[in-house]
């Protein structure tokens, strides 16, 4: 049975699967990523986890979403902070291809989201369309035409590092910055007062969770409405864990936007919120892997 092998490597937990040639997810699973351990031992997860999908398919080739600014020509990882040691130079490509023989691709894994939302998400029939990310920090991807934006050095849509308000954007408007802020206020951890606790807090009337709530939506507001008179998009997309609050957050962002941007930019605008949440990256890697080996998919 011919299927495709797709990983999704990020910061504490590596999701992978098998899809068939449509990009339909036959069988998928999950495994924590051994981040603490650096480069070689997520290289090392990832072998794993083809080695044991060639024991039960004909593999045709694997597709990896990682976290990270990706090399998409060579398939590696050529910048990304600290938090994983020797984590720069990590080679996917040349690694699987040598150990399996099948081609593999890489990409980052925004943009993988932003490819999926896009290709058959909540962004599908757009021409431009913008997908940002909203967790830990805060990551972008831009799709126009049909191509993802990544200019000269690959790292277009690094929004986490856009100067907002004498800060990073991802420092004021990430669902840690949330959690933090309200933490300080009311005592406590961040990971006790975590988005869940905080949105049921809100829902229940609480001033100080319903304040902090409102500034982040104010500063996603700020932040999109700079990107948008950048690009001009027709559609925005929202994901990760904490936009799964859609209906608090989704009229507030809106106002937030519609007070931050001229007509002729927001009449054309949509704003949504994405439908793929933890297969993203599988589905937004497979995309980018069918793209540039066609003649796999022929027949």
């Amino acid at each position: 049975m011919k299927r495709y092998v797709a990983i999704d490597v990020g910061g504490t937990e590596i999701k992978y699967g098998v899809l068939d040639k449509t990009g339909k997810i036959m069988e998928k699973s999950a495994r924590r990523t051994p981040a603490e351990e650096g480069g070689q031992a997520i290289l090392r997860a990832v072998s794993d986890i083809v080695a044991g999908y060639q024991k039960l398919f004909e593999v045709l080739g694997v597709c990896i979403s990682s976290m990270g600014v990706v090399d998409c020509e060579k398939g590696e990882i050529f910048y990304a902070n600290e938090t994983i040691p020797d984590f720069i130079g990590t080679s996917y490509k040349k690694t699987v291809e040598e150990q399996f023989e099948v081609p593999c691709e890489v990409e980052n894994d925004v943009n993988c989201a932003g490819l999926a939302e896009y290709k058959s998400g909540a962004a599908r029939g757009s021409r431009n369309m913008v997908c940002l990310t909203v967790g830990t920090g805060i990551g972008g991807c831009a799709v126009i035409d049909g191509k993802v934006l990544r200019g000269a050095s690959g790292s277009t849509m690094e929004i986490g590092y856009l100067p907002v308000d004498g800060d990073e954007f991802q420092n004021l408007g990430s669902a840690r910055s949330l959690c933090r802020k309200v933490a300080a206020q009311k005592g406590g951890s961040p990971e006790e007062w975590n988005g869940r606790r905080i949105f049921a807090a809100a829902n229940g009337g609480d001033e100080i969770c319903v304040a902090a709530i409102d500034e982040m939506c104010r500063v996603l507001g700020k932040g999109i409405a700079a990107i948008c008179y950048v690009l001009n998009p027709d559609t925005v997309v929202l994901g990760g864990g904490i936009m799964a609050q859609q209906e608090y957050l989704g009229p507030r962002i809106q106002r937030a936007l519609k007070s931050r941007l001229r007509p002729m930019t927001y009449d054309v605008l949509k704003l949504c919120f994405a439908e793929y949440q933890n297969d993203a990256g599988m589905i937004g890697v497979f995309y980018h892997f069918r793209e540039l080996h066609k003649e796999l998919f022929q027949g």
